[in-house]
């Protein structure tokens, strides 16, 4: 469906985080980052790239040992990935301090997203979050885009015990704003977690970077087309 097909009376507007306000390649960038100050700091044997490749398998362990929709901080696989890097436990308010340091300097928005959001909080509708994230995460996040009091609610999935698409994600989403699904629209990037599971408690879809598939109502290649499907007039 096209952006000039808008024929609903739009109360709310969801937004994931990674990858659609974050942009994914700035969070990897951020992780290199983190690992090279890392492994200076520690004098590390190992290159950089052997040091990633045992951060992201670690990490990558850590997540895929959850079960279904069970919601695993994110806090947690980067604590236990650190130990595998450097090969013994350090207190977390040191590694924790470096990494938030380097989120600060090298996370990015996605083109047009700070824009959008900005204008659709200066209009009647309800601007949320609805992200599987920690809400420690999500805060920052904000905080470097300058969003930290543009959005109405945050649902995270460590604030509901279960990640997308989980239906409790987005019935509690819609819970906070007080709106019908119908009338709710929820933009992401995956297809199951994000288009599929808004899709299957009622809320209308916009992929972002998502696969097609019947969960979609629309899709953007430029998040500011946003504006052109709920006709946010600011």
């Amino acid at each position: 469906m096209g952006v000039n097909d808008n024929t609903t009376d739009w109360a709310a507007v969801f937004w994931d985080i990674g990858g659609v306000l974050l942009a994914i390649e700035s969070a990897r960038t951020s992780h290199r980052r983190f690992i090279e100050a890392l492994a200076r700091e520690h004098g590390l044997l190992a290159s950089v790239n052997e040091a990633l490749e045992t951060w992201r398998t670690e990490i990558g362990r850590y997540f895929r040992e959850r079960e279904g929709t069970e919601f695993r901080s994110s806090q947690v696989a980067y604590r236990i990935a650190v130990e595998a890097v450097i090969g013994e436990p350090i207190p977390q308010n040191e590694w924790r301090s470096l990494f938030e340091q380097v989120q600060r300097k090298t996370l990015r928005p996605n083109p047009g997203a700070v824009e959008t959001v900005e204008r659709l909080a200066t209009t009647d509708l309800h601007v949320g979050i609805i992200s599987d994230i920690d809400g420690a995460e999500a805060q920052l996040i904000l905080e470097c885009f300058g969003l930290e009091d543009a959005f109405d609610s945050i649902t995270t999935s460590q604030s509901v015990g279960q990640t997308k698409p989980a239906p409790a994600m987005f019935k509690t989403a819609l819970g906070k704003a007080d709106v019908l699904p119908s009338s709710a629209l929820m933009i992401g990037d995956r297809y199951k977690h994000d288009m599929a599971g808004a899709a299957d408690v009622g809320l209308q879809t916009v992929a972002y970077g998502a696969d097609d598939g019947p969960a979609v109502d629309y899709r953007v290649d430029d998040l500011r087309d946003i504006l052109d499907i709920v006709d946010a007039r600011c």
